[in-house]
């Protein structure tokens, strides 16, 4: 990147995140390059009259006037990690650099409240991928019903009720607390949840839950690693709001 579209992008990502602010240590991992190198590019953006003010501090950083950021946009908390899941299946593509930042910005206009459920939602939608097949395509989520019944579940951290069919076909019914939706081995998405039944977590492939209901029970406080560590062999892709 040279110096004329760093400072444009230094003013866009100052202002995506405002009234917050940004230390230069942040910016010059941001933008690969030194931190003095961030503090003459402000000094510069400074002298030219972009109302860009530091404040001092352990939190402190770089900020733009309030002015010059982005309104409250009516995204939803689910309709933001939408965004996200669709770049982090789209791995590398043209203009992908400009569609992430327009997707931080998105977020960072959100009301605080929103934006971070916006992000909690966001960790619990990874994609995985199998070490060994690096290509391999995300097929479609199976049943709408079943897959918004997961969706709301997570957004709402209430227990799921699931008719489920294993690898020979056996149908139990099981009530499950979800953690993480993953896509990617085979191109399957699965639901990594504890089961109440087996008192353990699980995954469960989503192309074999035959019904899937949202119970008014919500779920008990589960460490997320946990859910994340039962798929093996997997590269997991967080999907990222920031």
């Amino acid at each position: 990147m040279n110096r004329t579209d760093r400072l444009y992008a230094l003013v866009e990502d100052l202002r995506a995140i405002a009234p917050r602010c940004r230390s230069a240590r942040e910016l010059a991992r941001r933008f690969e390059v030194s931190v003095r190198t961030i503090e003459r590019d402000i000094t510069a953006l400074q002298e030219s009259g972009v109302p860009i003010y530091a404040e001092a501090g352990r939190k402190g950083g770089y900020a733009i006037d309030k002015k010059m950021s982005l309104p409250p946009l009516n995204f939803t908390p689910a309709e933001a990690v939408a965004i996200a899941v669709a770049l982090s299946r789209a791995g590398d593509q043209p203009f992908g650099r400009q569609a992430r930042s327009a997707l931080r910005k998105v977020v960072a206009a959100m009301p605080g409240t929103e934006g971070e459920l916006a992000r909690e939602l966001a960790r619990r939608v990874q994609l995985i991928r199998p070490r060994d097949e690096p290509g391999s395509e995300i097929q479609p989520l199976g049943a709408e019903g079943i897959s918004r019944a997961i969706e709301e579940a997570l957004l709402r951290r209430r227990v799921l009720r699931l008719d489920y069919a294993d690898a020979k076909g056996a149908l139990t019914s099981r009530d499950v607390e979800p953690g993480v939706f993953l896509g990617g081995r085979g191109g399957f998405w699965y639901l990594v949840a504890w089961c109440r039944l087996r008192d353990d977590v699980r995954v469960f492939r989503l192309d074999r839950i035959a019904a899937a209901t949202v119970t008014p029970e919500r779920c008990p406080d589960r460490p997320l690693e946990g859910f994340a560590s039962e798929v093996p062999e997997m590269i997991v892709h967080g999907t990222l709001l920031d």
